[in-house]
């Protein structure tokens, strides 16, 4: 096949291109050339931006196109509509995020989405990402009507995650001592490995596949303190973990998803790592082992200049602040619904 990628260079745009190489497929890097120009030298690279430059693209045709990196309906739409008459498919990766808060756990991808008041805002906030996306699906749908895929991932992880948001934990684990982590350990999370998530993607494509879906893991329940457990064998710290209840936290001006991690807690959020995701498994969704996504993502960040300072996450410092803090309050009194000791 030839497959136009909008991106392809980052994160989860570069795992797909690995993967659609490995497979035999033509590659079409479409980008600015800002990160990673020296890869994929296999695959043909045209420069531009999307965002008013897409005149290097005019008049070509391509299998399928893969975009990662919409936000703006205005954006997305000038790509679509450009590329429409010329590809047969779209795959445009969205997010978990167009559902608003408060949507209940087990939400499927019938649920409604989120809206904002004014659609030409373009400006990208907490509160604006989900509604854009949405927005963003709506316009790809509408350019591609029955050869649109629409990919709802939830927190991407694993090799190459510049957020480090997931990567936080198995590099935390792995340096040893006290590690401060939310209570209770029972809170349950979803995750995707980037490699998953790009091989499902490309599987999806090569069959034609439309329609939307809901695309995170596990399988299973997945809980935050299995996941510190599965970073301490395979790091083999020896870490001892803390949990500190929701309310020291907010005490303390600790803020959810940046400071803590893979932790969103609150009634408002309970949906929020809780997505139905059966109907992509039925299509051959898989998902790895996650001490194989913390093992690499271990000796990927290891290989990052020692200079590196973590994007997500709290700083040694702050932490043992934190737990200096957490001990000084008195002794701890177990809860009898999850045996977590809160003071």
């Amino acid at each position: 096949m030839d497959i136009l990628v909008i991106g392809g260079t980052r994160f989860l745009g570069s795992h797909f291109v690995e993967a659609a190489l490995r497979a035999g497929h033509r590659l079409t890097l479409f980008n600015r050339g800002q990160s990673g120009p020296g890869l994929f030298p296999e695959a043909e690279h045209v420069r531009g931006d999307r965002d008013g430059g897409l005149t290097p693209l005019e008049g070509r045709r391509w299998d399928a196109v893969l975009d990662t990196c919409g936000y703006v309906p205005r954006v997305v739409r000038a790509s679509a509509e450009l590329l429409a008459p010329g590809a047969d498919h779209y795959t445009f990766v969205s997010s978990l995020s167009v559902f608003p808060d408060g949507t209940p756990p087990g939400y499927d991808e019938t649920a409604p989405v989120d809206s904002i008041d004014d659609p030409s805002i373009e400006e990208i906030t907490n509160e604006s990402y989900g509604p854009l996306k949405a927005l963003c699906e709506a316009e790809v749908e509408q350019a591609f009507p029955g050869r649109a895929l629409v990919v709802r991932p939830g927190l991407i992880v694993g090799p190459r995650d510049p957020t480090d948001r997931f990567t936080y934990w198995p590099w935390r684990v792995a340096r040893g001592g006290e590690v401060l982590a939310p209570a209770p350990p029972g809170y349950r999370i979803q995750i995707i490995d980037g490699r998953d998530l790009a091989g499902w993607m490309l599987r999806m494509i090569e069959g034609g596949g439309s329609g939307v879906y809901n695309a995170t893991g596990p399988t299973g329940i997945l809980t935050l303190g299995e996941l510190l457990d599965a970073c301490a064998r395979v790091s083999g710290s020896g870490a001892a973990i803390t949990p500190v209840d929701a309310g020291f936290l907010e005490e303390h001006d600790v803020e959810p998803w940046s400071d803590v991690p893979v932790w969103m807690p609150g009634q408002a959020y309970e949906g929020f790592m809780a997505a139905d995701c059966s109907k992509a498994i039925a299509t051959g969704l898989t998902f790895r082992p996650i001490e194989d996504t913390i093992g690499d993502t271990l000796a990927w960040a290891s290989a990052r200049p020692g200079d590196h300072e973590m994007k997500a996450g709290l700083t040694p410092v702050r932490e043992a602040a934190l737990l200096r803090a957490w001990h000084e309050r008195g002794p701890a009194t177990a809860d009898p619904g999850t045996g977590t000791a809160f003071r």
